[in-house]
């Protein structure tokens, strides 16, 4: 049989650069069911994506799905020829060629493989209707009619040199597609071999990642010799790569004077508005210029250049405009206009919240020793910034412009850094707040909207989260490990269960995804205490560092031993060792070599703790091997059982290792 190669492409108006990623991944993995389970054979070569076009090919698909026999179970044998003859022909098969199983007739019949064309004809349609976008649209035939993120405009779908015939909505698949709106024809005949260059001759870049070179060496080229530098935007740049097809950078400029406006602001309008990257000199400061990038191939007399610098002039107008007006009253002055400003319907205000807030950063301040009147000032005015004209225009600078207005009213550094910082981290990559009443206030803001929200019963279900409640438990965890925070969980979280099992969740994602710390490692540290989560990382790091060593994991596996002795025996765990009743030889030396980890990991660090306990695995190893728990004597038995407990209730306060896969 032939190995075929098949192209797809789902041409349609704009996807949201945002979403193509994500669909991308669902097409190549629908698309390899899709032949996995129709025994063709094929594998999914690549996938790719333009703003306006999904793209994917496959290679070594079979002509025809090779032919299979099917057992089917027939009438009883009681039923007798007749019946036989009847289920035969039904089937299609010989009627000698029946057996008899269990009380059955049986046949086998042979079943002819489809054409793979046939199949994915009969398939595509349904398959790419069922991709999953975070939104999608009618676009024609009503409420009756198919759902996409966009209307979809052409399809290709091509098994080697044939279409394999399909439609959505009317639109037929075929073997044309469309170049980019300007650079390139409306109608492009492709091959599955030709399909990329013929895309590339009229103004269509496919592969994501060579719009993305493109972007990055152009840019370097458009600042060689300047002394300039592109200000480092990973996000900004994969949004460019996949809301263009032909992206090509352009160098622009301002003036000077909106440099007196706060970096903060420049770079946010730029960025945020109109997808520029902004400039800085060699000094690290931002310079008056900026790059802006284009959907075509050039901008020879500089007329795309100069509608960006316009466009650009009148926001930044906006801006300076903005930060005068606001100046005009005081962020405290504010405070209370935050009654008008509803946080969450059953939660109330932005007002309420803040009253909230003061309450807990104040708690969180006399318990960690920072000035409780500095915490209590900057939560106060922590969400002033809502009510500012700039916030209402530029939803991104809160918290930034709330610090950046602070410090110019007159605020101490405290209180406008912390201000400035408290939303932070607001993802994994970003920092955490810089300084200790910023942590403070960022904890407690974060802590509040979580304890109300659960409280109210807003919980994330599924991929539900409107209010990034995984988001700020994120930050929590990042802000008490990292910040070094030592309040205990159950402070933090009180009597809401739900609430707790949500942060374990996320501090088990963060150790284990995040921090590279092994599953059963977490669960182990995890299981002896999650209280203090700068102590949990402490043990971590010990455990880790304690587990190559030679005696270490066959002293885990022996801990299981022992726990699943004392469970077995019901035992409970308490009282102490009668010395008098220890066998001389391997039960003394057990009690002995415990005594002495003991005294030893009492006085230590998590890691010669950790030392000490490994270093019992010879004594261990003895006992099982000499000594019988289940003594005929109860006291000896007791006494036995208490030895174990109390080595599990000793070292168990660090990890416990029964959680430790071992081999």
């Amino acid at each position: 049989m032939s190995n075929l190669p098949f192209l797809l492409e789902i041409g349609t108006e704009e996807i949201p650069d945002w979403m193509i990623v994500p669909a991308l991944g669902q097409l190549r993995d629908s698309v390899q069911a899709l032949l996995d389970g129709h025994g063709l054979q094929g594998k999914v070569s690549w996938v790719d994506a333009t703003p306006r076009r999904l793209a994917l090919r496959a290679d070594g698909i079979i002509e025809r799905q090779p032919d299979s026999k099917e057992v089917k179970k027939g009438p009883p044998i009681a039923g007798g020829q007749r019946a036989a003859e009847g289920f035969a022909k039904k089937q299609g098969i010989p009627v000698e060629s029946l057996t008899q199983e269990g009380g059955y007739f049986v046949g086998v019949k042979m079943v002819t493989g489809r054409a793979a064309a046939d199949i994915l004809a009969a398939e595509l349609a349904g398959l790419i209707l069922k991709i999953q976008w975070p939104k999608t649209m009618y676009w024609t035939g009503g409420k009756t009619g198919p759902r996409f993120i966009r209307p979809i405009r052409w399809l290709v779908a091509l098994l080697g040199g044939n279409v394999v015939p399909f439609e959505i909505a009317g639109v037929q698949s075929g073997a044309v597609t469309r170049g980019h709106r300007k650079l390139g024809a409306s109608s492009v005949p492709v091959t599955v071999e030709n399909y990329r260059d013929s895309l590339a001759a009229s103004g269509v870049i496919l592969a994501a990642a060579d719009r993305r070179r493109k972007i990055e060496t152009e840019i370097a080229g458009l600042l060689e010799g300047t002394g300039l530098k592109v200000h480092a935007d990973a996000d900004l740049l994969d949004t460019l790569v996949f809301i263009t097809e032909h992206p090509t950078p352009i160098l622009g400029g301002f003036d000077p004077q909106y440099l007196e406006l706060p970096s903060e602001v420049l770079v946010t309008v730029m960025r945020h508005h109109q997808k520029y990257f902004s400039v800085e000199g060699a000094d690290g400061k931002l310079a008056p210029n900026f790059i802006a990038v284009m959907n075509t191939n050039a901008d020879p007399e500089g007329l795309v250049r100069r509608g960006n610098e316009r466009v650009l002039r009148a926001r930044f107008n906006d801006a300076r405009f903005f930060w005068q007006v606001d100046q005009q009253k005081k962020l405290a002055d504010r405070v209370a206009d935050l009654a008008s400003v509803t946080f969450q319907a059953k939660l109330g205000s932005y007002l309420e919240k803040t009253k909230r807030n003061v309450a807990l950063a104040s708690e969180l301040a006399a318990m960690s020793g920072v000035d409780i009147a500095t915490a209590a000032r900057a939560a106060e005015l922590l969400k002033a910034d809502l009510t500012t004209e700039m916030v209402k225009e530029f939803t991104d600078l809160q918290g930034v412009v709330g610090g950046l207005y602070a410090k110019v009213q007159g605020e101490s550094d405290a209180v406008s850094q912390a201000i400035y910082d408290h939303y932070k981290p607001t993802s994994m990559e970003d920092s955490i707040p810089s300084t200790r009443e910023g942590l403070l206030v960022s904890l407690a803001d974060k802590l509040d909207t979580l304890r109300g929200c659960f409280a109210v019963g807003l919980q994330p279900t599924g991929s539900k989260d409107p209010f990034a409640l995984r988001r700020a438990a994120q930050g929590v965890v990042r802000i008490l490990v990292e910040g070094k925070l030592e309040f205990p969980l159950a402070e933090l979280v009180g009597a809401d269960q739900q609430l707790r099992e949500f942060l374990l969740d996320r501090i088990k994602y963060y150790f284990r995804e995040v921090r590279g710390f092994k599953y059963d490692e977490v669960n182990a540290v995890l299981a002896s205490s999650a209280e203090n989560l700068p102590d949990v990382e402490a043990r971590l790091k010990a455990l880790q560092a304690v587990r190559p060593t030679e005696n270490f994991e066959p002293l885990a596996a022996s801990f299981k031993r022992i726990q699943n002795i004392v469970r077995q025996a019901s035992f409970e765990r308490g009282g102490s060792v009668a010395e008098p009743l220890l066998e001389a030889g391997p039960e003394r030396a057990l009690y002995d070599e415990f005594k002495r980890a003991s005294e030893t990991a009492r006085g230590s660090e998590y890691l010669p703790a950790l030392e000490a306990i490994a270093s019992m695995r010879a004594a261990v190893d003895l006992f099982f091997d000499k000594v019988l728990v289940n003594a005929q004597d109860a006291e000896v038995r007791r006494n036995r059982l208490t030895l174990l407990a109390s080595i599990l209730t000793e070292f168990s306060t660090i990890a416990d290792f029964s959680e430790i896969v071992t081999q």
